[in-house]
């Protein structure tokens, strides 16, 4: 239930935030609108007091996330060929692995395609891509000292935790205002993108409270890859691992709930994007995910809180390459 409900709150906030709305992305992409930048990191600025404050009174207690390999050049090079792909796939689906449950619950049409591609992402990692990639040679595991302190921003700059957050949310800050002041909101916005990137805060806070976890939604993806090659190969019934899935269901029925509730966020602004594009888009999203160990809420809003150096180059691959993408593409 606990999942259920925080995933609600999520699938909630990313509809009313307008995140979810396909011509929010692809304009972010191409740098033609800056809404998604907005709440986006408005959500990341308060995940990060949020789960700073949290682990300081000892109610939660998570690891930075680890660096993702897969064994071709540096023990972080899973992060940015995930992030390249999971950017990629972001600027031809106009959807995010989060935000695709949105479009679904919210009944976008092009979010239905870039869904089935992103479960068929799901079971093609579980069953070939997976298994192949355990057993590349990889780099050793972070397990000294001196390799632990790389795991997060603040270790690797050496400054303190408290620098650190400091530092970050003055530049999120930075940004946000820049944002405000100088570029214009379209007709998709129901309400301020930072109102919007709060929401999407208050649904960390709550998944905090309830799961003493951080919100995610790619492995989801995974467990129901696992679960359907186990009905295949006669080893059906309840799935071993679910709770991701229940948190993404929660997420469809958050924004179905609210669109219901409040039709005017339900409203979608048009956009062109084809049924192959939204598919094709959706499975490498999902596959860049799982490659790089996140997606844009596991890696972008909560990798991030924690000040994961694997978040960081995820985010910054995914960005890069879906604004290259974007402008190749006009």
């Amino acid at each position: 239930m606990n999942s259920l409900l925080s995933g609600a709150a999520l699938g909630a906030a990313l509809t009313a935030s307008g995140v979810f709305q396909p011509i929010v992305i692809v304009s972010q992409l191409k740098f033609e609108n800056f809404h998604m930048i907005q709440a986006f990191l408005t959500a990341a600025a308060a995940s990060t007091c949020i789960v700073t404050a949290a682990q300081s009174l000892g109610y939660l207690k998570l690891s930075p996330r680890s660096f993702s390999s897969v064994g071709l050049f540096a023990k972080w090079d899973g992060n940015v060929i995930g992030g390249m792909l999971l950017g990629t796939g972001m600027m031809l689906s106009g959807a995010c692995p989060g935000t695709v449950l949105a479009q679904v619950g919210a009944g976008v049409r092009s979010g239905f395609y870039a869904f089935q591609g992103a479960v068929l992402a799901g079971i093609v990692w579980t069953g070939f891509l997976q298994p192949y990639l355990s057993h590349t040679p990889k780099p050793l595991p972070q397990s000294s000292p001196e390799d632990k302190k790389f795991l997060t921003v603040y270790g690797t700059l050496g400054v303190s935790r408290a620098t650190a957050l400091v530092g970050l949310e003055l530049i999120f800050a930075a940004i946000i205002g820049a944002a405000v002041s100088f570029t214009p909101l379209g007709p998709e916005t129901k309400i301020s993108p930072v109102v919007g990137g709060l929401c999407i805060g208050a649904a960390q806070l709550l998944s905090v409270v309830l799961r003493k976890s951080l919100v995610g939604t790619s492995t989801s993806y995974e467990e129901a890859g696992d679960w359907f090659l186990g009905v295949c190969r006669g080893n059906g019934g309840a799935p071993k691992r679910y709770n991701n899935m229940l948190f993404s269901a929660g997420m469809i029925a958050g924004a179905f709930t609210l669109t219901r509730a409040v039709p005017v966020f339900g409203q979608v602004s048009p956009t062109t994007i084809s049924p192959l594009n939204a598919g094709i888009g959706g499975f490498l999203m999902i596959l860049g995910s799982r490659i790089a160990g996140g997606c844009t809420s596991g890696h972008g809003i909560s990798g991030l809180s924690l000040f994961s150096t694997s978040s960081f180059i995820t985010i910054a691959a995914t960005f890069g390459a879906g604004g290259l993408v974007g402008l190749l593409r006009g």
